[in-house]
């Protein structure tokens, strides 16, 4: 099962010198697949943005995701970009720059127009309980939509320990996707 860590500046600062530090020591302890630059708030994105992927390149198995900004991500050299649930739009766009896409989704009629537009992935979440989420779709749900889908699907939400990994890892999900589990001490 693929590991997708994604970043958030709960656990960094926007100074250049930490955020690098943080994320290299992320990369090397839990080796994920995936990683995604995610910072939606930040003025100093495209600053951070670069040195994210300065970091990534030293990784030559993982590959980095820039979060919504399509030309970004190919101007940085991304293996792709992740788009939010309302941004379906943009897939086309990302894919004829040769980005592999990942994009969040709610509903599994997301899901069916994520894979119709031709996303490589899509995160579906919540999963368990995150605070601010909504209602948790559960395993069972996550179960149903991967035998009626086709996209390769990162469960998300709630997943911060183990017991949630081992939980959807029994329903072949593609991956997992987490802020909170990547950042456990």
């Amino acid at each position: 099962m693929k590991k997708y860590l994604i970043t958030s500046p709960k656990f960094y600062t926007d100074e250049s010198t930490v955020f690098r530090d943080k994320l290299e020591k992320q990369l090397k302890r839990y080796q994920p697949d995936f990683v995604l630059f995610r910072d939606k708030l930040n003025t100093n994105y495209h600053v951070l943005a670069k040195d994210f992927m300065d970091i990534c390149l030293k990784f030559q198995t993982i590959k980095s995701f820039i979060h919504t900004d399509v030309e970004l991500a190919k101007k940085f050299h991304a293996h792709g970009v992740h788009l939010p649930s309302h941004a379906s739009k943009s897939i086309q766009k990302a894919k004829s720059l040769g980005l592999e896409v990942i994009i969040s989704t709610h509903t599994y009629a997301e899901v069916f127009m994520a894979e119709e537009l031709g996303a490589d992935y899509v995160t579906y979440s919540p999963i368990f309980d995150t605070p601010d989420k909504g209602e948790p779709k559960g395993v069972e749900d996550l179960q149903k939509l991967l035998q009626i889908s086709k996209v390769k699907v990162f469960a998300l939400g709630g997943i911060t320990s183990k017991k949630e990994i081992i939980k959807v890892a029994k329903t072949n999900v593609y991956g997992f996707a987490s802020i909170g589990y990547f950042v456990r001490d």
